[in-house]
């Protein structure tokens, strides 16, 4: 009887045990965010934004390349998940090029680096 008492205590400490590991895992979603200003600097609506992974870059970075347009606030939001699960959890930084364009207007910006777990954020101006 005490061993089969023992031998549940030691399972449930041990279930204990993986269940405070698993939630100790950090969650947050990974977004980059990029906001697009005008050469009077006022924020632009329906801008097309690319984001590309420099893989020239001394940071390890894949390759990746999306395209959104911005919202009515000027900015354009990007889920960065999909690169981060196939870079690894031993690769939490990647450096991204970003291009600008609507219309004539055209911009670029560079070294934008994006992390793991967090919001990055990066405005590009047109030239």
């Amino acid at each position: 009887m005490k061993k089969s008492l023992y031998t549940t205590m030691i399972f449930g400490l041990m279930a204990l045990s993986i269940g405070f590991l698993q939630s100790c895992k950090n969650k947050d979603p990974s977004f980059a965010k990029v906001y697009v200003r005008s050469s009077n600097d006022q924020l632009v609506e329906g801008a097309k934004v690319i984001i590309i992974g420099d893989i020239e870059n001394a940071t390890k970075t894949f390759p990746y390349v999306d395209t959104l347009l911005t919202n009515s606030s000027g900015f354009a939001q990007f889920p960065m998940e999909e690169y981060f699960t196939e870079a690894g959890e031993e690769n939490p930084v990647g450096v991204f090029d970003i291009i600008v364009k609507k219309g004539a207007d055209y911009g670029e910006g560079y070294g934008f680096r994006v992390r793991i777990h967090n919001t990055s954020v990066k405005t590009v101006h047109f030239d």
